[in-house]
């Protein structure tokens, strides 16, 4: 191995503190360094060649490695114009704006951040806010969906239903209200005609004995990601979108995986006629070419902040410093043109009809698949050692068909 190569990888060993890893496994073996990308295709240190199946790793680079126009959009714009907080405008947060917006039909203001878990948190502050202001702060309390993932903060944390990924870190904060799955495959009622409406009279069930009054939102994915690539049953959105409007309760897609195509629609809620009051992105909305998130939010929401009369605590009190930066507007609108001139979104959809016909296959000669799930290009598979008992293989085995698949060419 060549000394340059060598030096960069015990840099990293022995400096950076990678995400989701244990690193006591790297005192025997080497960490993974990526160099390089193009395409759909990465490079590591050592000059081994990958298929990005994950778009990143953590589903964001929804149009690929080195697109150098969204490189170029990004350098013009900070060497006019880097940042400017976002107490003000700046031109291309003002121009994406309004071309997201023409995506979404229904809403119409559009709310800077820079992560996922931020632009939730700003959610939950809107709820929050709102619920002080007009309901003297009773209706304040946020439900959310087990098995659906909503960030890394405390904040939303205590809105995911993963508890692998909460535990150490309570408590948490109040207010917050788990309500259960909708995934078919592990049906909680048995084998149903009607699982989806079920599943959704579930949440009804929390919204009552917690007490309508007290609740203001629910969050939800539109498609399940990392909680296990969950579609929604025939029957659940309907039925969703009817108990919250009887409780008069806000309705918040989270599409920081889902958004900007990569279901085979913009956004994964319009798949299902979803009327979404409030939306967040991140992830593919810059295809991580720079860092940004948006809040989207209906009209109605929007005018719950203003005022003219004398009380000036009804705006948004609120603040993300590096919602000022203008690299995030520049490269989300050089991404959107890429999107639309090459009809990606459409593209992921027959890929992903594609590719969800070979899953099959692949289920009909391997037992370890027990179910094929997903819309567009998030796809998976859920491997179990059972097919009739429905008994998830253990953790090691995925892990060595992971190891496996990143041996191949």
């Amino acid at each position: 191995m060549e000394a340059q190569t060598r030096t960069l990888i015990e840099r990293d060993r022995n400096h950076v503190w990678h995400h989701l890893s244990q690193h006591s496994v790297l005192k025997n073996q080497d960490p993974l360094v990526m160099v390089k990308g193009e395409g759909s295709r990465v490079w590591d240190a050592k000059g081994n060649s990958y298929l990005d199946a994950s778009s990143g790793g953590v589903w964001c680079v929804n149009v690929g490695y080195g697109r150098t126009e969204i490189a170029d959009a990004v350098r013009d714009q900070i060497a006019k114009l880097n940042f400017f907080a976002s107490t003000a405008g700046t031109e291309p947060a003002a121009e994406f704006s309004e071309k997201l917006l023409e995506k979404m039909p229904g809403l119409s203001r559009v709310y800077y951040a820079s992560s996922g878990s931020e632009a939730n948190e700003k959610a939950f502050k809107i709820v929050r806010q709102i619920s002080q202001q007009k309901y003297g702060g009773k209706k304040h309390k946020i439900l959310y969906r087990e098995r659906d993932y909503h960030g890394s903060t405390i904040g939303a944390l205590s809105a995911t239903g993963q508890e692998e990924r909460r535990q150490h870190y309570g408590p948490f904060a109040s207010g917050f209200v788990e309500f259960p799955h909708c995934c078919e495959y592990r049906s909680q009622f048995g084998d149903v005609a009607d699982y989806g409406v079920l599943a959704a009279k579930e949440l009804e069930k929390v919204i009552l004995r917690e007490g309508p009054d007290t609740v203001g939102a629910v969050i939800f994915e539109p498609i399940t990601a990392g909680g296990g690539v969950i579609t929604p049953p025939e029957g659940y959105w309907p039925a969703v979108m009817e108990i919250c409007k009887k409780y008069n309760v806000l309705v918040h897609i989270d599409e920081v995986v889902c958004g900007m195509g990569r279901t085979g629609e913009w956004f994964g809620y319009q798949h299902y006629g979803i009327k979404p009051d409030i939306v967040t992105l991140a992830k593919g909305v810059a295809s991580s070419y720079a860092a940004i998130s948006c809040l989207v939010t209906t009209e109605a929401i929007f005018e719950e902040f203003l005022s003219d009369g004398p009380d000036r605590e009804m705006y948004f009190r609120d603040v993300s410093t590096y919602a000022g930066c203008t690299a995030g507007p520049a490269a989300a609108l050089a991404n959107l043109e890429i999107l639309e001139r090459e009809n990606l979104v459409e593209n992921c959809a027959v890929m992903g009809d594609y590719l969800l016909e070979k899953f099959h296959g692949l289920a009909e000669k391997h037992a370890i698949i027990g179910d094929v799930r997903g819309k567009g290009l998030l796809l998976g598979l859920e491997l179990v050692s059972d097919r009739e008992l429905k008994t998830p293989v253990a953790e090691a085995v995925t892990v060595k068909i992971a190891g496996a698949c990143m041996q191949k060419d």
